[in-house]
């Protein structure tokens, strides 16, 4: 198994508490980012730079996937391509996606970017907060001792 992290907009806090599990747990973590992501050095972690561009990042993550596999992402079309793909998907604030929950998460993004497309003003997700941060940490504790 291992942990992919959609890097260009994850949280340095999800970053920092990534680095140490990575090595805590000995996983392979990949950063994907199409920005050079400067990492700590550890065996656990690697990061892959991939060309800018809409959806680059997200693209290599669903083509090295592999069923089993954890992606980090707060991106729900990638989160439903790596469940769809058999992996698990998690976003920074601690909740999983899964195939039961996918589908609505999917269509009410989609509802809300038609909005923001006609010019409603729906604005954005809340501050990244503290308790964001422990529930991530303990969702991700959950998740590892299940799929290891």
């Amino acid at each position: 198994m291992k942990i992919w992290v959609d890097a260009d907009a994850a949280p340095v806090a999800i970053k920092e508490i990534l680095y140490k599990l990575a090595d805590k747990r000995k996983v392979e973590t990949i950063f994907v980012a199409n920005r050079v992501l400067k990492l700590p050095r550890s065996q656990h972690l690697h990061f892959r730079l991939v060309a800018a561009g809409a959806d680059v990042a997200d693209g290599e993550i669903v083509r090295l996937l592999k069923k089993g596999d954890l992606v980090i992402t707060a991106d729900i079309p990638l989160a439903s391509l790596v469940v769809e793909k058999g992996g698990t998907a998690l976003n920074p604030r601690g909740e999983l996606y899964t195939k039961e929950n996918i589908a609505e998460r999917l269509s009410s993004r989609d509802f809300m970017q038609e909005l923001r497309d006609g010019g409603v003003e729906t604005g954005g997700a809340p501050p990244f907060s503290a308790k964001d941060k422990q529930r991530f940490a303990n969702a991700i504790d959950r998740i590892l001792a299940r799929l290891r």
